[in-house]
This record gives structure tokens, sequence and C-alpha cells, in this order.
């Protein structure tokens, strides 16, 4: 099964130095999708898991680790059933980034499961039709 992997993985695994037990066992299971070959990430999350990092040289590290994932393109449905889950949340009173409404529409559109430590995934589930990795938050 392919699974999109969530920035807040991406950063705890890549950026994150100092992990305790419980982000060691996140960690760990992303490692296990990447040998299974079954991660799949889009450009937004690439453009997240890059985006503050100052340092010239730790970017070009970063970029170049990320460069053995190919970007899953994304098509006007995607971006299309993106609004529509953003207005959906809105009228429910639920705020979101649009990003996150981006990778709730691919993934539904391409039936891919998503692997995130962000707790706002809980509650689009209560409007939207995605499906999300179970995870303990740290």
């Amino acid at each position: 099964m392919k699974v999109l992997v969530d920035t807040s993985v991406w950063s705890l695994a890549l950026k994150k130095a100092d992990k305790n037990e419980s982000e060691l066992g996140i960690v760990e299971l992303l490692a296990e999708l990447i040998r299974d070959t079954t991660v799949i990430l889009i450009g937004p999350i690439r453009q997240e898991i890059l985006s503050g990092i100052s340092v010239k040289t730790k970017f070009d590290e970063l970029r170049s680790k990320l460069a053995i994932f190919k970007d899953q393109p994304l098509v006007s449905k995607d971006y299309e059933l993106a609004a529509e889950y953003c207005n959906v949340c809105r009228a429910n009173g639920i705020q979101g980034a649009h990003i996150d409404f981006l990778i709730c529409a691919f993934s539904i559109n391409n039936n891919y499961p998503i692997l995130t430590l962000d707790k706002d995934f809980q509650f689009y589930k209560k409007y939207l039709p995605i499906k999300t990795i179970k995870m303990e938050s740290v």
C-alpha cells in the first residue's frame, strides 16, 4: 500500500536531532516505508520540508536526500477538490491550510492514506473522507 507522508513526519525524521522513544518509532516506520518503496511525495510537501532552512549547505543536503523521491503529479481535479474541501470545512467552523486540503484531495483522488502527526487532519476527518494512519502525537 502506498502512503502519502505529510510534512510533520518528514520534519521529525529529517530535522529533529534528539528524539524520544515514541518519535524513534515513527522514524522507524518512515524508514520501513522508504525501504518498501511505498512512500508518496508531492511537490507542496517537498516545499514545506525545505522551507525555513536558512543555511544553504543544510538546505542543499536535505534537497539532495529528498531527490530520490519523485513528486507525484497534481492535476486540476486535485486543486478543485482541495477548494471544495476547504469550503466544506470552513462552513463547519474548521480552518485549515490550503496545502493541507490539497494533501487531503490528492490522497482521496489517488486512494492513498496519509501518514501525519498533524492533529488538524483529525478535525478534517470529521467532514472529509480521508484516511490517516493513526500515530501517537509527539
